[in-house]
């Protein structure tokens, strides 16, 4: 298990650059709402110029992204790096990279496709933040929003509450994700080491049946054997066609996940539809499976 290294908080006056390393930014006007929320708040809000980009469903061809992405990081002057959305391409910009030593480390926030990223950056030893993108930041409750400056700007973590189906307390390190971006990563060497890791998975418009196949995979790989709980949010617009039979996502969770003898906490307020509450990667959490609660260890 790596060490991991929080960034130093962040404050306003900070720098901060926005990239788009996965798809093709198409949300503009909720990108410039959102942005306007991080500027005010007193930061520094630098746009890549190839910010819009496009190169089929990708922001711009793979070098170009991963310029960016290398920009930023190596940028002195900034101190965290803003996602502008998901949707799907770092993965093909991990291919031969390592982490630059960027002196001190950077705060990269994103979700969804940029869980490739931040797990990535895991593996370096660096936390980084699962929380909203810059098309969806707008979208987010007041309370989301101030949980993730909380985080960045003090390192405070609430308690989430949701649906506890058993199997006692545990403590372990929270890495949290998109299921199929994570599946995706099986078997690279981008997946992070899973011994006494609390996986949280979220996931939006896959029907059923795929979930079950990726957790298929995941159970298949001896995966799940590793880790010491697992806390799920939305998986969100997930149902089946009316006219196909089809067992619903809760059941397949639950078939899934429910004999492997550990925590398990569904129904947590994060993922693609809001709230999406923001998660530090890399940070030793509790997880109580009997009342439903995850929350970061003492």
């Amino acid at each position: 298990m790596p060490s991991k290294t929080l960034p130093p908080p962040l404050k306003p006056g900070d720098l901060l650059r926005v990239i788009t390393p996965s798809g093709a930014l198409r949300e503009f006007e909720a990108f410039e709402r959102s942005v306007e929320i991080w500027r005010s708040r007193g930061y520094r809000v630098e746009i890549s110029p190839q910010i819009d980009d496009k190169w089929g469903y990708l922001a711009g061809t793979d070098e170009s992204r991963r310029q960016q992405l290398a920009a930023a990081w190596q940028d002195p002057d900034c101190r965290g790096i803003l996602c502008s959305r998901g949707g799907f391409g770092s993965t093909r910009i991990l291919e031969d990279w390592n982490w630059p030593n960027s002196g001190v480390p950077k705060w990269l926030i994103g979700f969804s496709d940029i869980t490739a990223l931040l797990w990535s950056l895991y593996t370096a030893g660096i936390s980084g933040v699962h929380g909203p993108v810059l098309t969806t930041l707008v979208d987010e409750s007041d309370w989301s929003i101030e949980r993730l400056f909380d985080w960045v700007e003090s390192s405070s973590f609430a308690p989430l509450k949701g649906c506890g189906w058993g199997g006692g307390v545990v403590t372990g390190t929270l890495l949290p994700g998109n299921l199929t971006v994570a599946t995706h990563l099986l078997g690279t060497p981008i997946l992070p080491h899973l011994n006494g890791v609390i996986l949280a998975l979220e996931d939006v418009t896959e029907a059923p049946y795929r979930i079950d196949r990726m957790l298929t995979q995941w159970r298949l790989s001896g995966a799940l054997s590793q880790v010491c709980g697992i806390a799920l949010g939305g998986f969100t617009r997930c149902e089946a066609p009316p006219t196909v039979s089809s067992f619903s996502v809760e059941e397949v969770l639950r078939d899934r996940l429910g004999d492997l003898g550990i925590p398990v906490v569904s129904d947590l307020p994060f993922g693609h539809d809001s709230p999406n509450a923001a998660l530090p990667v890399g940070i030793e959490v509790i997880l109580d499976g009997d009342a439903g609660i995850l929350a970061i260890a003492p």
